[in-house]
């Protein structure tokens, strides 16, 4: 499927295929660039009208949508400290690193956490959710990452939506930050209250501005706790979106390159941004398999938006990174925590083709051969 952004002659730069921040059609660049606004005046109202409205549709929800100056790991804390307060039971299901990371934000608000945690390169297994799902009294929410891009593996965000809705009343709180954007999500049919992302990955906008969508249920929740907050009070943004405004001075910037990647993928339609999403990761899948490199996941649960994959053993991974940069103007993202060294990654979310990737395969394929001499 033709990616829908216009491209301009990159030769020049390098290829960069770390999973995320990605690289930005020309087009958007030139946005960036743009003069400064007042955040408070009517242009920028008008602007921040129909980027809520486009962010809702890209969620198929009607609950409400917030922008916030932040990277995405700043949505996240924001979906614990609204929702969450000191001892309430977590259950956090953990594929990776960024799952860890929800974990230690939930855990830094003084929730009594409880780490369901899986092998990496692995996706949650549905029974030992649903059974400690089961386990915990007065369990007051489920968090944990759509998309590990620390492994390359999706979770089957579906089937645990279910589960939880079928075994208690919990909140459900998604990290969505490297699949938003390149892999469905239906906020309102599966019931998601939290949906935290932000603007580098498959959007093809600048790091910079992060999203949340929040449910009733999670509204409900946050006028009854005393947790202590102020930037990122969900109240704070609802009161000044009424107002046409920010709570406090945005990454303007920032946004004017979201809203206009926004309107594209609005434009283009979901359904062939999912699709065009697939096949690209399908193509990274087959070629990695053709140059007889193995992938770090089962193929059921790889990602559309980064694939992971293993480096033979006798191959210095810092070294390999730092060759296929030197030698081919390639960059490529690095295994996290015990994969370092273990792993490479290609990120092929927002605005990438077939060239982008077989260029990054063919240069870490020639690299492997040669340090394998």
């Amino acid at each position: 499927m033709k990616n829908k952004f216009n491209k301009s002659n990159q030769s020049s730069n390098p290829n960069l295929r770390i999973p995320g921040p990605v690289p930005i059609p020309e087009e958007i660049l030139e946005i960036v660039g743009g003069q400064m606004i007042n955040h408070r005046g009517p242009k920028y109202a008008k602007m921040l009208d129909r980027m809520t409205e486009n962010l809702k549709s890209v969620f198929f929800t009607k609950n409400d949508a917030y922008f916030i100056t932040a990277s995405g790991t700043g949505a996240m804390e924001s979906a614990i400290a609204n929702t969450i307060e000191k001892n309430d039971n977590v259950l956090s299901i953990i594929i990776g690193v960024f799952g860890d990371r929800f974990a230690e934000i939930a855990e830094s608000y003084g929730a009594n956490v409880t780490r369901l945690e899986f092998d990496l390169g692995t996706a949650a297994d549905l029974e030992k959710v649903k059974s400690s799902i089961k386990s915990i009294k007065n369990l007051r929410a489920v968090i944990f990452t759509h998309n590990e891009s620390s492994t390359g593996v999706t979770n089957k965000l579906k089937d645990i939506c279910e589960i939880i809705h079928n075994e208690s009343d919990a909140l459900i709180l998604v990290d969505a930050v490297s699949s938003a954007g390149g892999i469905p999500i239906y906020v309102d049919k599966w019931g998601i209250d939290v949906v935290a992302t932000a603007s580098q990955k498959s959007w093809a906008a600048p790091p910079g501005i992060s999203m949340l969508t929040v449910s009733k249920k999670a509204w409900k929740r946050s006028k009854k706790i005393s947790t202590p907050k102020y930037y990122f009070d969900f109240q704070q943004y609802e009161d000044y979106l009424q107002m046409g405004q920010p709570p406090f001075t945005p990454a303007l910037s920032v946004m004017y390159a979201l809203d206009f990647s926004l309107k594209k993928i609005i434009s283009e339609g979901m359904d062939e941004v999912f699709k065009r999403h697939s096949d690209i990761a399908d193509y990274t899948r087959k070629k990695t398999i053709e140059f007889k490199l193995e992938i770090l996941p089962n193929l059921d649960v790889a990602s559309n938006t980064v694939t992971a994959i293993k480096l033979p053993e006798n191959i210095d991974g810092v070294k390999f990174l730092s060759e296929v940069k030197n030698k081919f103007n390639v960059i490529l993202g690095g295994g996290q925590k015990t994969l370092t060294g273990k792993i490479f990654r290609i990120g092929h979310m927002g605005w990438v083709d077939k060239k982008n990737i077989y260029e990054a395969l063919n240069a870490s394929n020639e690299i492997i051969k040669k340090m394998s001499l």
